[in-house]
């Protein structure tokens, strides 16, 4: 057996180095955010001027209007239809049409705050029963091999960043609702830019936390140039 100088048994880490290769991030930022502008920050922007100069109905129309444009727009210049923008363009729409027929506002932005406590009820039910949803989201963007994901740091890991994720869901839910107290234009406020803000705050937390716990557990990740992405 091999020894150092000093006579001692080298020490051996518990778990081998390896490299996971991502795909770049950049484009997939891209997309992101260009997602984010196109189905919350645009429409509630048109709310919160529309519903001053015009009414509700002006308003609700203008966000429809939008909607359907933005998905015109990708079909025709891309020949494709990412579904994701389809999810996010049908609840949009549904958001709309509710607030058209109870002619109020508020339904608008009640809608996202149901969807925030559904959000944390799956996240942080799935860290509960030690199937955490994170794992399985994690893999849409990184190819993690079986004897990675049997680590218990890593188990652990997922864990954890499903309880943040749903902690921050709560956090937005409550966020939204209190400023509903203070009328539509705070709820709007709230909704267009400090939930994408708090998103943000949390997808930079879990991926500082993430990078953290892989380079402690002997995992380098290397970003490939020219992979794709998943696409949003």
């Amino acid at each position: 057996m091999l020894r150092h100088a000093s006579g001692s048994a080298p020490h051996h880490p518990r778990h081998p180095h390896v490299t996971v290769e991502i795909a770049e991030l950049g484009p997939t930022l891209l997309r992101a955010g260009r997602l984010l502008a196109e189905t919350v920050i645009v429409p509630t922007v048109l709310m919160a001027v529309l519903l001053r100069t015009s009414g509700l109905t002006q308003a609700v129309c203008a966000a429809l209007g939008w909607c359907a444009l933005i998905v015109a727009v990708r079909w025709f210049s891309e020949r494709r239809m990412p579904g994701t923008l389809l999810l996010c363009a049908g609840m949009l729409s549904g958001r709309a049409c509710l607030a058209l027929a109870t002619s109020s506002a508020v339904m608008f932005l009640v809608q996202p705050v149901l969807g925030s406590i559904v959000m944390a009820t799956l996240f942080l039910g799935s860290a509960l029963v030690g199937r955490p949803i994170t794992e399985r989201l994690a893999r849409d963007f990184v190819a993690l091999p079986a004897h990675v994901l049997n680590r218990r740091a890593v188990r652990r890991l997922f864990s954890q960043v499903a309880v943040v994720w749903g902690l921050s869901r709560i956090a937005d839910a409550g966020m939204n609702l209190g400023f509903l107290r203070f009328g539509v234009d705070a709820g709007l406020l709230s909704r267009g830019l400090l939930s994408p803000l708090l998103t943000g705050l949390t997808i930079a937390l879990c991926t500082w936390w993430g990078v953290r716990t892989f380079r402690r557990e002997g995992i380098n990740l290397r970003i490939t140039r020219g992979q794709k992405a998943a696409t949003a």
